[in-house]
């Protein structure tokens, strides 16, 4: 099984800057796609980004765009998710998701095989 596992969360000001980070490991996993969620206490999981993994080309959330910019190591076991300007509607746990198939929509949860633990991003006004 593919493990995946988040760091680069903590407390920030508003207007801050944090960057995520999602290593994969275990089994070979062939990555489809590679996406960013997050869920804020009593909220839903939602969609923030992803990358298809062959193309390399990023799809955001509205909420985030301009903001937040999603990469990847050379290596490409490694994901990244710059957070710029960060707002507290921002805080949520984030979680690093992947997925080994096709599928139709990067933007539903229930479409991802494998998550991490998440890591907590809090931001202060």
């Amino acid at each position: 099984q593919v493990q995946l596992v988040e760091s680069g969360g903590g407390l920030v000001q508003a207007g801050g800057s944090l960057r995520l980070s999602c290593a994969a490991s275990g089994r070979t996993f062939s990555s489809y796609m590679r996406a960013w969620f997050r869920q804020a206490p009593g909220k839903e999981r939602e969609f923030v980004a992803s990358m298809g993994w062959t193309s390399g080309s990023t799809i955001y959330a509205d909420s985030v765009k301009g903001r937040f910019t999603m990469s990847r190591d050379n290596a490409k076991t490694t994901v990244y998710l710059q957070m710029n300007s960060l707002q507290p509607e921002d805080t949520a746990i984030y979680y690093c998701a992947a997925v080994s198939h096709f599928i139709i929509s990067a933007t539903g949860p229930q479409n991802y095989e494998a998550w991490g633990q998440g890591t907590q991003v809090t931001v202060s006004s």
